[in-house]
């Protein structure tokens, strides 16, 4: 077997076990909800016109910190809020908000996606299949299909996601561990041989694969997508930049489409607008400094101090829980 196949063995290896585990791990949850020391009271799921301007910046800071570092911001908005008694901010909130995190993007990879935009256009124009911008182009296309895909299906199988125990905080701490795992594993074996100038489209699609596991809150896209860009061999400040891009399409379609069919089409009340503004201002602001610091951090370091993070962070969440605190 080749180095290549062996890289795509890998992740897929890694894909499917961090997937089974917390499916697994999420669905024997569910069946031991009712003991004694699972059976925690929290917050209700908060209505959004009840988070006021004070918790609207501080989950949009939250949201803008780890959308991108490989620690789950999904978590994070639910562990945060709850451990403070703010309640669950919810699906519609966390989404929405994620819209001030693509506008970071796009304003600090403007010249990249400019780039490749033109590329594509010129290559398509000049039928040059082989440029690097369109085959980079595609594979962020393809690679965001999987997580459309599995987002609708996971709609369909769970309709009243905010209180399933996929969302429940024993399940994200035990996605949080088997992530951290996966990528100190990733960081371990990883060859790093890889720029931004040797990407393929089969990067965007196994790219895009590895990103449907953060519909599992707890997993992290960024997470999911660096550890999977480690596999492959790309560099780390290589993964974290083509994963930035790759969720762009992601997270909007999600922000969107929740901001159409939560808050559009179910007329909201007046209210709820301004803590989505803030939250999304907020958001906007935090996730360009923590962009900006990633991709620098990377260039020089090793992601061991994301690895130890989640470790604790799902530890602590399961002692809490289990010692009632949460």
């Amino acid at each position: 077997m080749n180095r290549a196949a062996q890289q795509h063995l890998t992740i897929w290896t890694g894909i499917l076990v961090g997937l089974g585990c917390a499916i697994a791990l999420s669905a024997l949850h569910h069946q031991v909800q009712a003991m004694p020391l699972l059976a925690t009271t929290a917050p209700e799921v908060s209505t959004i016109a009840q988070i006021n301007w004070f918790e609207a910046i501080v989950l949009g800071m939250v949201q803008g910190l780890t959308e991108f570092i490989p620690i789950s911001s999904t978590a994070h908005l639910k562990v945060v809020p709850v451990a403070l008694g703010w309640g669950d901010p919810g699906i519609t909130f966390t989404a929405v908000i994620q819209l001030g995190s693509i506008g970071a993007v796009l304003w600090y990879f403007w010249q990249d996606i400019a780039d490749l935009a033109l590329g594509s256009f010129r290559a398509i124009k000049q039928r040059d299949w082989q440029a690097q911008e369109f085959r980079i182009s595609l594979g962020i296309a393809v690679g965001t299909l999987p997580i459309v895909f599995f987002g609708l299906l996971l709609k369909a199988l769970v309709p009243d996601l905010d209180e399933s125990p996929i969302r429940s905080l024993p399940a994200i701490a035990i996605a949080s561990i088997v992530m951290a795992l996966l990528l100190a594993l990733a960081e371990k074996i990883g060859p790093r041989t890889r720029n931004f100038n040797k990407l393929t489209m089969l990067d965007g699609i196994n790219m895009g694969l590895a990103q449907s596991l953060a519909l599992i809150p707890g997993v992290s896209r960024s997470g999911s997508t660096i550890t999977a860009g480690l596999f492959m061999g790309l560099e780390r400040a290589t993964a974290a930049r083509f994963s930035f891009l790759l969720g762009i399409p992601a997270i909007t379609l999600a922000g969107l489409v929740q901001l159409k069919t939560d808050v559009l089409d179910a007329g909201v009340d007046a209210t709820a607008w301004l803590p989505l503004l803030i939250g999304t201002i907020s958001s906007a602001f935090f996730s360009y400094l923590a962009i900006a610091w990633l991709i620098k951090y990377l260039q020089k370091q090793d992601t061991w101090v994301f690895v130890w993070y989640r470790l604790v962070f799902g530890v602590i969440i399961l002692a809490a829980v289990g010692l009632k605190w949460l």
